[in-house]
């Protein structure tokens, strides 16, 4: 039996697999993208893909301390999109 990689959603708390999960990432360059792949290189954060955890992210900085950058509005948008 193959084991599921869990990881935990910075806005709501809740260990969840891995693919139910958007990841967003920072690059070495203090950029930031959503990562559909799961592969991209940097410091990686993940939020539940519902439009409540992105809203909960986006009210409480939490992707912002996790991933210690600030974070564009362009990035919730995307994230919106992914969750639809």
């Amino acid at each position: 039996m193959k084991k599921i990689p869990l990881r935990k959603c910075v806005a709501t708390g809740e260990q969840l697999p891995k693919k139910e999960l958007i990841r967003v990432v920072r690059n070495k360059e203090g950029e930031v993208f959503v990562d559909p792949t799961g592969k991209m290189n940097g410091r990686g954060a993940y939020l539940k893909r519902s439009l409540e955890a992105i809203e909960i992210a986006q009210k409480k900085g939490v992707l912002k301390r996790a991933l210690e950058v600030d974070i564009p509005d362009s990035v919730y948008e995307e994230l919106k999109s992914y969750a639809q």
